[in-house]
């Protein structure tokens, strides 16, 4: 199976849910089925849980790095930028859980008293969840929710799960939310460029351009994706359109040569070395070792 994330008008995940009646993903994935053994920074209004079964992967909330080690995992807030990578590409296993938060919102007391000054709390953008009694519990908790999917009355258990779990961070969380709170424009910038990245790495896009979808120079624009994705905007934007070129390699039928122009490079020769370069392989033998006739080509949500 071949993971590709797909996103919305505003550049955030379109998540596709397990049931259109019911806002809950989940799914249990390997590393190595994202090219290039990366998922590309992304956020979306979900909730994000990540448990890892075996291996170890690294995870990028708003530019904090994060160790996930087997048996840990990480709960990610709202609308935060975050991916997990392998930057030796090893493997990883993990579950992954996605959950709108709106699914809480029963009342409008329940809305304002439990879910929005968790949601809002800037000082939780995300929990490292590891050895304390109460983190075993909520890993516990998505592993229950994960095992769930497709059973009877999945819905109504998941719901009473979830909600569970939401209690357990709400009370942990830090007791900062009406406070007066940093407010995080740089992260707002970041994303601005990054959804105008997406929206043209097939032109020649330049630094400025790049700088002015964000609304600030070009050394700001630098330091915000050396501070956030640990990488300059060209190297975001190149590893973008192979992230992009490989989803063609494995759902179309279009040549070497016509993805590299389909994805914005001027050439196939050049594509093809920044290809094997990032992939470990050159575009045809990616091709040929990742099509799959069960479903090769398969979109997903998180991670």
């Amino acid at each position: 199976m071949n993971i590709y994330i797909d996103v919305n008008e505003d550049r955030s995940e379109r998540v596709d849910y397990d049931s259109a009646e019911y806002p809950v993903y989940s799914g249990c994935f390997c590393l190595s089925c994202y090219p290039g053994y990366a998922a590309p920074p992304h956020w979306h209004d979900d909730i994000e849980f990540i448990v890892i079964l075996k291996g170890a992967m690294t995870y990028n909330v708003n530019g904090e790095m994060t160790e996930l080690n087997p048996q840990e995992g990480i709960f990610v807030n709202s609308r935060q930028l975050h991916f997990g990578y392998s930057g030796t590409n090893k493997e990883c296993e993990f579950i992954c859980v996605l959950f709108h938060p709106l699914s809480l919102c029963l009342t409008p007391d329940m809305e304002r008293n439990y879910v929005m000054p968790l949601l809002q709390n800037e000082d939780i953008p995300f929990l490292h969840l590891q050895n304390a009694t109460w983190h075993q519990e909520i890993m516990e908790g998505v592993r229950k929710i994960h095992s769930l999917k497709g059973a009877s009355g999945a819905a109504l258990k998941i719901q009473s799960i979830f909600s569970w779990i939401w209690a357990v961070i709400f009370e942990h969380m830090p007791k900062t939310y009406g406070l007066e709170q940093k407010h995080h424009h740089d992260l707002f910038v970041l994303k601005n460029m990054i959804g105008f990245m997406q929206q043209h790495f097939r032109e020649q896009i330049t630094l400025e351009q790049i700088a002015a979808a964000g609304g600030v120079g070009q050394s700001k624009c630098c330091k915000l994706f050396r501070t956030c994705l640990h990488q300059t905007p060209n190297v975001y934007l190149t590893r973008y359109r192979l992230n992009r070129s490989a989803e063609l390699l494995v759902k179309t039928d279009l040549n070497v040569t016509e993805i590299a122009y389909e994805v914005g490079f001027n050439g196939a020769s050049y594509y093809a070395e920044l290809f094997h370069r990032h992939m470990g392989m050159s575009p045809s033998s990616y091709r040929k070792s990742r099509t799959d006739p069960e479903g090769a080509g398969e979109r997903t949500a998180g991670m």
